[in-house]
C-alpha cells in the first residue's frame, strides 16, 4: 500500500535493477527537494559521478531521514546525530556491490564499497547516502595515492572568494612543480585542487609534498594564507589543510551533494570560472544542465588516468625547506598516534609555561 512518501519504484540504472524507496520523502525541505530528486540528479551527472568513485575505497555519509533543519552529524563522542558517516559495506549488499580492505591508523582494518558501476552509487543513494568521501587510492594499490589533494580552506573572517583570490597562485606553484591541479568548489565554504599523481609514493609523503607546497604559499601570500594547525594561529588567512593528505583522511567527491539547506553539489570548474562563481550558483537543480553542457572537468582524476604527474620536485622543495629553513613535519590529526619526525602535538597557548616571577 503506498504511503505519504510514495510507494518504492524499480529504476534501470547500467542494466541493473535498482529499487527506490520512499520516493517521495522529502529529503531537503528549504528546497522541497525529495529522494526521487537526488536519485535523478545521480543519475543526470552518472559518467562524472562514477568517474569520481570508481574503484576508490568510500566513506559513506548517509542522511536518512533528511537534512531538516537542527539535524546533525554523529560523531566519535556523540553517536545519537540524525546522520553518520559508513566505513564498512551495509547490510544487505547486492552480490555486484565490490569493496576494498584498507587499514586505519589505529591499525584496524576495514571492507569499505568501491563502486564499480553506477548501479552501487544508486543502491547506496537509496540508502541515505548524499556525500560520498573516496579515498585518493584504488582497490588495486590502497598505500599509495594517485591523487594530490589539497583543501583551500577559509577560516572565520574568510570564505569562498578569499579561497579563490588564493587559488590562481596555487595554480602557478603547482606548475612550476610540473604539477596540473584541477579546482573544484568544496559544496561549502572552500575550494578543492585534485592534482593526478603516479601512485609511486606513500600518503607520508604524498602529504609532505602537501605541506612543502602550502608553506610556498605561505611564504608568498603571508597575509592570506597558513599552514597553521592550530586555530588559535590561523587568523582570518586561508588554511592549507595539508592532513586531508594523511591516511583515512577524505574529501568530498566531484558531483556529491552537500548536506546544507540549499542542497549545493561539489562542483568541477575551469580555471577562468573560480574567480566568478559562488558556491550556491551549482545544487541538485542546476547541476546537471552544467554537466550537460560542459561535460566532466574530472575527467583527468579517475583512476588509471593517462596523464599523471610525479611528485620529486615537490618533494626536492620540502628537502630544500627542512636543510634551509629547519622546517620538519607537523602536526597528525588528534585521533593518529604519534607519527615518527611529527612535533609535540600540542596547543601552543596550553604549551606555554607561565614567566617567572
Amino acid at each position: 500500500m503506498a504511503t505519504s512518501e510514495g510507494a518504492a519504484v524499480e529504476l534501470e540504472v547500467g542494466g541493473r535493477t535498482v529499487r527506490l524507496s520512499s520516493p517521495d520523502r522529502v529529503v531537503f525541505p528549504a528546497r522541497g527537494l525529495t529522494k526521487r530528486d537526488v536519485m535523478e540528479y545521480v543519475l543526470a551527472v552518472g559518467d562524472g559521478f562514477l568517474g569520481a568513485l570508481r574503484d576508490r575505497p568510500t566513506t559513506l555519509e548517509r542522511w536518512p531521514k533528511g537534512v531538516f533543519e537542527g539535524a546533525r552529524l554523529s560523531t566519535r563522542s556523540d553517536s545519537t546525530g540524525d546522520a553518520f558517516y559508513q566505513k564498512r559495506l551495509p547490510q544487505g549488499a547486492p552480490p555486484y556491490v565490490e569493496t576494498a580492505r584498507i587499514g586505519f591508523p589505529s591499525g584496524r582494518t576495514a571492507d569499505e564499497v568501491a563502486p564499480t558501476e553506477l548501479a552501487v552509487v544508486a543502491w547506496l543513494v537509496n540508502l541515505g547516502t548524499l556525500t560520498f568521501h573516496p579515498w585518493p587510492v584504488t582497490r588495486e594499490d590502497v598505500d599509495h595515492p594517485d591523487q594530490l589533494r589539497i583543501d583551500l580552506d577559509p577560516q572565520p573572517g574568510t570564505d569562498f572568494s578569499d579561497a579563490a583570490r588564493v587559488a590562481p597562485h596555487l595554480r602557478e606553484l603547482l606548475a612550476e612543480h610540473g604539477l596540473e591541479g584541477h579546482p573544484k568548489t568544496s559544496g561549502g565554504r572552500g575550494l578543492h585542487v585534485f592534482v593526478p599523481i603516479e601512485p609511486e609514493w606513500t600518503f607520508t609523503q604524498a602529504r609532505r609534498a602537501t605541506i612543502a607546497l602550502g608553506r610556498e604559499l605561505e611564504r608568498r601570500l603571508p597575509d592570506a594564507v597558513t599552514t597553521r594547525w592550530w586555530k588559535e594561529e590561523r587568523g582570518e588567512r586561508i588554511f592549507v589543510d595539508y592532513n586531508q593528505m594523511a591516511r583515512d583522511r577524505t574529501i568530498a567527491s566531484a558531483y556529491s551533494v552537500r548536506a546544507n539547506a540549499r542542497a549545493t553539489v561539489s562542483a568541477p570548474l575551469r580555471w577562468d570560472e573560480v574567480a566568478d562563481v559562488h558556491p550556491d550558483d551549482v545544487d541538485v537543480t542546476t547541476m546537471p544542465a552544467r554537466f550537460a553542457e560542459v561535460g566532466d572537468l574530472f575527467a583527468p582524476l579517475v583512476a588509471g588516468a593517462p596523464v599523471r604527474h610525479r611528485l620529486d620536485s615537490a618533494l626536492e622543495l620540502a628537502d630544500r625547506q627542512e636543510h634551509d629553513e629547519g622546517l620538519g613535519d607537523l602536526p597528525y590529526p588528534p585521533e593518529y598516534p604519534k607519527m615518527p619526525g611529527e612535533p609535540p602535538r600540542v596547543q601552543p597557548s596550553r604549551a606555554r609555561k607561565p614567566a617567572a616571577d
